[in-house]
């Protein structure tokens, strides 16, 4: 009798998932050494500055970065920094980080991703003080909470939980003290289109019936329907990549249906194009004299392919939706 395989074709989806965390972190290293944008911590995660990526790759992260940044610190700004973060599928984010330099820090910054990828992340910041310093210097004892899969302190912790286990999930966020009564901003980047549509749909139809004030940012692909957007599935498919809640992904309406039909509020969703072209003129003027760009039509197309779409729910009027 032949032995069953130890690896369900499921396991190698959530592997090949796993590895696109590291795609965002080295093309993010290469961008910001070549000055894009500055992060001081980048290089803790991922050391070497990897091969060379294309332009228009890095004008796209700049603008993923700087349109994410923006609506963060909007929400920090209009809640005076008396909330709480979660990172959804974080991977190898420094957003926490930065947030401390810039002493902008929420009362607490959650994140979560994959068993396998936390204990990585809590290994370069149990070995490199630039990482656990701020950590240590924010926490009033003198112990960080610390197990295989997890790490605690007063304003950070990293938490290893499938997302698509809600209970586990919701189980995990109330043991490390997140508190639904203080408005929450969620945030995921390329997470949700892993998931079937009926799992992150029940993941925003839980966040929005847990937390009361409550704020999300996803950003992801959109305009999936045309040529262009079936040879990036085919790009990602070819690495064992199924984007599996890719129908959602078909519009920038699609997009937002997904929030509104669990209860959000409001809703408003951009295509990266459009976010570009509303960022800082002077800096994109800077940075566009960093590398010259070939086929600005390929910037343009790779631009239309991905989207930012944040959602609101408002039960203190806190007029988030000015945002």
């Amino acid at each position: 009798v032949s032995k069953p395989s130890p690896f369900t074709d499921s396991d190698t989806a959530d592997e090949a998932v796993r590895a696109t965390c590291d795609d965002a972190s080295t093309c993010k290293r290469f961008a910001t050494s070549k000055g894009y944008w500055t992060d001081l911590h980048v290089q803790y995660f991922v050391r070497q500055i990897g091969e060379r990526k294309a332009p228009e790759i890095n004008r796209g992260y700049y603008g993923r970065v700087r349109g994410m940044n923006l609506l963060i610190d909007a929400f920090l700004k209009k809640t005076q920094c008396d909330c709480q973060v979660v990172n959804l599928g974080a991977g190898l984010d420094t957003t926490f980080w930065r947030l401390k330099d810039e002493n902008i820090m929420p009362k607490k910054f959650f994140e979560v991703d994959f068993p396998m990828i936390v204990a990585r992340k809590i290994h370069h910041i149990k070995t490199k003080p630039p990482l656990s310093k701020p950590l240590i210097e924010t926490h009033s004892t003198d112990s960080l909470r610390l197990d295989g899969h997890s790490l605690d302190s007063d304003r950070y912790c990293i938490i290893g939980a499938d997302l698509r286990d809600l209970p586990a999930l919701e189980e995990k966020l109330k043991k490390f003290q997140i508190n639904p009564e203080l408005p929450t901003l969620f945030l995921s980047e390329c997470v949700l289109v892993y998931m079937t549509a009926e799992q992150s749909s029940k993941l925003v139809n839980w966040v929005a019936d847990t937390f009361p004030v409550a704020m999300f940012i996803n950003y992801e692909q959109v305009n999936m329907n045309d040529r262009f957007g079936q040879i990036m599935i085919e790009n990602l498919q070819r690495r064992q990549c199924n984007l599996a809640g890719v129908d959602v992904c078909q519009s920038l309406d699609s997009q937002k249906e997904r929030f509104l039909s669990a209860g959000w509020e409001s809703v408003n969703a951009l295509d990266m194009m459009t976010v570009y072209s509303v960022l800082p003129r002077e800096d994109v003027a800077r940075i566009e004299r960093l590398e010259f760009l070939d086929e600005r039509e390929l910037l343009q197309q790779l631009l239309q392919h991905y989207c930012i779409c944040w959602a609101v729910k408002d039960k203190l009027s806190l007029g988030e939706g000015s945002i």
